[in-house]
């Protein structure tokens, strides 16, 4: 059996400081406002280039909405839905309970894709000028957001013998360790009950976020880039191509299809059959000007 050195044991506290009862300053809504904030900054460069149809008067109005409206509800509702559904039955109020996580990225794609339909429409602007935007900052949310994955501990990979592998004592439903608890989780090592996993959720930090922000950056250079639609088809693609491989060494949810497909598997198979529609509906790749 490794010894308690052997590997890193997960030990950050995701709250940064408590203000009163469940309220608290955490990491996870640290990582929101960098994400948002960066993306304010690339989305205001481009809007005052005439790339970007929000003018830069009605930027900020337009990403707090977002924020709100698509991501967090969207991201939210998704996850209630897709695998928080048991919780919410058991507890109603699990909806609300926020600081406990449980955000899923397939529903704050569809939540941001509802808000650009009705704010496009509303605000007579493109609503494919507005998504191919989106699309280019959106990696930078998705580093973000799975980095706090981390801090939390939680959404960690399957149980691995490589050398980098991570000891989540979250398994157990223990928070950072110290004193007798680090005496606990030492003998949950022993017995095996606690092994070294993946740690997923970098992984995903570097395929779904530096990675897919880096070849997208790459793309809108292309002559492709000038066709609306063409980066958005890129992200799913690109998005759902990272997705599914890390999925095969992230800890699955108790929903399996086929025997080895997760959820996220599955959903980023639909992406990728949505952007296949796209592409064929909108000749997006076609070589004709």
């Amino acid at each position: 059996m490794e010894s308690l050195t052997s590997y890193y044991i997960h030990n950050i506290d995701p709250v940064i400081f408590h203000i009163h009862g469940p309220l608290a300053l955490r990491w996870y809504g640290i990582s929101y406002l960098l994400a948002f904030f960066a993306a304010y900054l690339i989305l205001r460069s481009r809007s005052s280039k005439g790339l970007f149809d929000v003018p830069p008067g009605e930027l900020q109005n337009f990403i707090v909405t977002l924020a709100f409206f698509g991501v967090l509800v969207g991201g939210r509702v998704g996850y209630l839905l897709f695998y928080g559904w048991a919780d919410v039955q058991r507890e109603p109020s699990y909806v609300f309970k926020v600081w406990e996580g449980g955000m899923a990225s397939h529903g704050g794609m569809i939540g941001v894709i509802l808000f650009v339909v009705w704010y496009a429409r509303k605000h007579q602007h493109s609503f494919w000028n507005i998504m191919d935007n989106l699309a280019l900052v959106a990696p930078i949310g998705l580093f973000f957001g799975r980095v706090a994955n981390f801090i939390n501990g939680e959404l960690w990979g399957r149980v691995t013998t490589v050398p980098w592998g991570v000891i989540f004592p979250q398994e157990f439903g223990m928070g950072p360790c110290s004193g007798v608890a680090k005496d606990e989780i030492r003998w949950l090592i022993v017995d095996g009950a606690l092994r070294p996993r993946h740690p997923s959720q970098l992984y995903e930090a570097f395929g779904e976020g530096l990675l897919l922000f880096a070849l997208l950056c790459l793309l809108r250079k292309t002559k492709w880039a000038q066709k609306p639609g063409f980066l958005s088809v890129a992200f799913l693609v690109l998005y759902a191509a990272a997705r599914i491989s890390v999925e095969f060494v992230r800890e699955p949810d108790s929903t399996i299809y086929f025997g080895w497909m997760t959820k996220g598997q599955l959903f980023s198979l639909m992406m990728l059959v949505v952007a296949a529609v796209t592409v064929v509906r909108m000749r997006i790749v076609s070589s004709d000007e």
